[in-house]
């Protein structure tokens, strides 16, 4: 088998079954273990999928700067987040995270609503503006500008104020195995560090992040509670995550 029938094959393993086994696919294949992983990090390399302990997953394509990624899957984030603001309740304190998903569920929260919004998203407080019943509380640090949100100690620090009763969490990557995870590091540190002070923790995901892998993990399966997705996604999403105990949701 030449180098790019290899390749390609690998690829198309990875988009049937969702991860690959270099030692399975060796042993299928009848080569060396070696020449499978050698074909793995050339694929990385070039962006076409995520290494990991013994193979490779998918890689999240939502890791892009935030001006880019407004114009993926929009419908599908219009969709979760008009649903996901219906689920906010007169006087809960929420957390809602930055991208653009969450942007979309504050569009979509009642004019008259009456509940206290934490975030530490210049993006999110400026929509909530007009909002005359919210109390929105700004989380300072420093700005992160590939996601136009605030990170960093101070962030922690100040986000260790607050216990809010519900939080929205946005991800670039959802994986059974892998976990929930994102393409910044201090990104997860204050997804971390919200999700450890919050009753209840929902994660926004629009198609192209089910099935897919970032570099860092914001938190394992057994810390979150639901899972936010378009009517459409939502069979996809029972199917990868049937066994984890977490609630999912189907934006109608």
């Amino acid at each position: 088998m030449l180098n790019h029938e290899r390749k390609t094959h690998l690829l198309s393993l990875l988009e049937k079954q969702g991860s690959i086994v270099a030692k399975e696919v060796s042993r299928n294949l009848g080569l060396s273990e070696d020449t499978i992983r050698r074909d793995l990090r050339e694929l990385a390399k070039v962006g076409r999928l995520k290494r990991v302990h013994g193979g490779a997953v998918p890689v999240a394509p939502a890791n892009a700067a935030f001006p880019f990624r407004t114009g993926i899957a929009t419908p599908e984030k219009v969709q979760i987040g008009k649903y996901a603001a219906a689920m906010v309740e007169p006087g809960q304190v929420v957390f809602l995270d930055g991208g653009t998903t969450a942007l979309q569920l504050a569009k979509h929260l009642p004019q008259r609503l009456d509940a206290t919004i934490i975030t530490h998203s210049p993006n999110v407080a400026l929509q909530l503006l007009n909002h005359d019943r919210l109390a929105v509380e700004i989380v300072g640090g420093r700005l992160l500008r590939h996601s136009i949100v605030t990170c960093g100690a101070a962030t922690i620090a100040w986000l260790d104020r607050y216990r809010p009763d519900i939080a929205f969490i946005g991800a670039t990557g959802l994986h059974a195995e892998q976990g929930v995870t994102t393409g910044e590091s201090e990104e997860a540190e204050v997804k971390r560090a919200v999700i450890a002070k919050t009753g209840s923790t929902l994660i926004l995901a629009s198609s192209e992040k089910l099935g897919a892998v970032s570099s860092f993990e914001i938190a394992p399966w057994a810390e979150i509670d639901g899972l936010v997705v378009a009517e459409a996604a939502a069979k996809k999403a029972k199917d990868l995550f049937v066994d984890l105990n977490c609630d999912i949701h189907g934006a109608k």
